[in-house]
């Protein structure tokens, strides 16, 4: 599986596992000078940036440990763009990571949800 079918299909695979959490999906893939935000959802008076990271294998780390300091930091910047150029958006707002495992079939063997995951 290449690598944009991999991640389309794990976006897909985060936005139906956080629909089924009751997470109201806003948008996916807002891009901007600082970066991209694959979705943005509200959940009760939260704004939820979502970062998905989804793997085939465990040879380099689990998918939430191939985050590095920088995407955290263009995360945090792709939010906060994103704040400044919406209007009537919750007052609290966070970051939250979906780790996402597949089979070689490219079937999920485990979907987590990691809330606040950067702060």
């Amino acid at each position: 599986m290449k690598r944009r079918e991999l991640g389309a299909l794990g976006e897909k695979l985060a936005k139906d596992f956080l629909k089924k959490k009751g997470y109201r999906i806003r948008e996916t893939n807002f891009r901007c000078g600082e970066g991209e935000i694959d979705i943005v959802a509200e959940r009760k008076d939260y704004l939820v940036f979502v970062e998905v990271r989804t793997k085939t294998s465990s040879d380099f780390g689990s998918p939430e440990e191939s985050v590095t300091f920088a995407k955290k930091e263009r995360l945090i910047a792709s939010a906060l763009a994103y704040l400044n150029s919406h209007q009537n958006l919750p007052s609290s707002w966070r970051i939250d990571f979906v780790a996402i495992e597949l089979d070689q079939k490219g079937k999920a063997t485990r979907i987590e949800l990691i809330e606040n995951a950067v702060s």
